[in-house]
């Protein structure tokens, strides 16, 4: 399963890309960056088997064990890509919300899309150390 962020704005070289590139170089699923600009540029188009998660305030906030049983779930049914959409400074509108498979909360703080990018990255890794049987430090 493809594992895409997709995020407008750009990272460049920043400590926090550096994160991005850490993590997301550990997880054994095959992964994809995509950078949009902060208005207007297109989605690249969703093939059929995409789960499409958007990061919102609105989203559904969950531990990182559930978020990994999650994305276990949509892999075992047989999806092909999961992308997480990171917005810019006025996130999703309420068509893009509806339009999403899920909605996925970090938690009542706001984040800059740049940190979220990153801790996104660790999560998605954490995720596939965690479905792949890796002791979990937190559980028990």
């Amino acid at each position: 399963m493809l594992v895409h962020i997709v995020a407008r704005g750009r990272i460049g070289r920043s400590p926090e890309a550096e994160l991005v590139d850490r993590y997301l170089a550990r997880v054994a699923w095959p992964t994809r960056v995509t950078e949009l600009p902060d208005r207007g540029g297109k989605l690249p188009p969703a093939g059929p088997g995409t789960i499409t998660v958007i990061l919102d305030e609105k989203g559904k906030s969950l531990g990182s064990v559930a978020l990994a049983e999650q994305i276990g779930r949509w892999r075992d049914n047989g999806a092909r890509e999961l992308r997480f959409l990171i917005g810019a400074a006025d996130g999703f509108d309420d068509v893009a919300r509806a339009e999403a498979d899920f909605l996925l909360n970090f938690g009542a703080l706001t984040w800059p899309h740049m940190l979220a990018r990153a801790m996104l990255a660790e999560q998605v890794w954490r995720a596939a150390s965690i479905l792949a049987g890796h002791p979990y430090h937190r559980e028990g």
